[in-house]
């Protein structure tokens, strides 16, 4: 029983790392695809996954993404050399993920 809060710790931290590791790809053009978005970063180290974010039901770009890297330098490298540089003709912006609640799609707060 004296174990379970280093667990917590444990896993707490896996987390964080992990966070700090995907970065939040803004002002993605609706054409710009996983692939190309991994190429895109793989100049700044080695890229675990990139991911454009689509609607469900229409399956086009939602104008953002997720690149997560191997390791923090490359993703810190990353927000410093790709924020405000250009690919596919738009300006995108790049910075550290910020974990969103689990529950953030359970409000009770409906119309």
């Amino acid at each position: 029983m004296g174990q379970f809060p280093a667990d917590a710790a444990q896993i707490d931290q896996r987390e964080t790392d992990r966070m700090s590791k995907k970065l939040f790809v803004g002002g993605l053009s609706w054409n710009t695809t996983d692939s190309e978005l991994q190429q895109a970063f793989e100049a700044c180290g080695s890229v675990a996954e990139a991911k454009v974010i689509t609607d469900r039901e229409t399956g086009r770009s939602r104008g953002f993404g997720f690149v997560t890297y191997e390791d923090e330098g490359s993703a810190g490298r990353a927000v410093e050399e790709l924020n405000g540089s250009t690919l596919d003709g738009r300006t995108i912006r790049v910075d550290t993920a910020n974990d969103r609640p689990r529950n953030d799609r359970r409000s009770d707060n409906r119309w």
